[in-house]
C-alpha cells in the first residue's frame, strides 16, 4: 500500500435518492470496500476509560454528490485501462431490489451493465487518479 499521502477514498452518492437510501448505500459501499482494503483500517483504541473501540478507516472518506449520470460516467471511466489499478464499488437498482445475495446474483446475471442504475461508488486508489476522477465534485450535505 501507498502512503496514506498517497491514497484517496471517497464516495459518489446519488443525491436525488430518499435519505435512507442514501444512508443504506453509503454503509453497504464502506462494508464491501473494507473487505477489499482491510490495511487501511487501524488497530483498536482503548478509551480513558480502558473500554475498547473497534478500529476505524486512517483516512478521511469524503461523501460526494452526484446523480444517477455523473455515477454512470464515473463507473464506465472506471472499467477503462487508466483505472484499472482502483479499487471501485457499485451499488445498484438491482443489488438494492434483493433481499438475499442469492437473488443478487440471480437478477445481475441476467442484466446488462448499461442497463443498471448506479445508487453509489465508492473509489479507493492512488490520489492523482481519484482526483482526475473526482476532483470537481462538491460535498453531500
Amino acid at each position: 500500500m501507498d502512503k496514506e499521502e498517497n491514497i484517496k477514498c471517497v464516495m459518489v452518492i446519488n443525491e436525488d435518492l430518499p435519505l435512507g437510501v442514501i444512508a443504506n448505500t453509503s454503509a453497504i459501499l464502506g462494508i464491501t470496500l473494507g473487505k477489499h482494503i482491510p490495511e487501511v483500517v487501524g488497530k483498536d483504541a482503548i478509551d480513558a476509560s480502558g473500554k475498547r473501540h473497534l478500529g476505524i478507516i486512517t483516512i478521511p472518506v469524503p461523501i460526494l454528490k452526484g446523480n444517477k449520470h455523473t455515477i454512470r460516467n464515473l463507473r464506465e471511466d472506471l472499467y477503462t485501462d487508466d483505472f484499472n489499478d482502483v479499487i471501485a464499488v457499485d451499488f445498484s437498482d438491482i443489488a438494492q431490489s434483493c433481499n438475499v445475495y442469492s437473488e443478487y446474483l440471480q437478477k445481475v446475471s441476467a442484466v446488462l451493465e448499461k442497463q443498471h442504475t448506479y445508487f453509489g461508488i465508492a473509489i479507493f486508489g492512488k490520489k492523482k487518479k481519484v482526483n482526475k476522477l473526482t476532483g470537481s465534485m462538491p460535498l453531500l450535505r
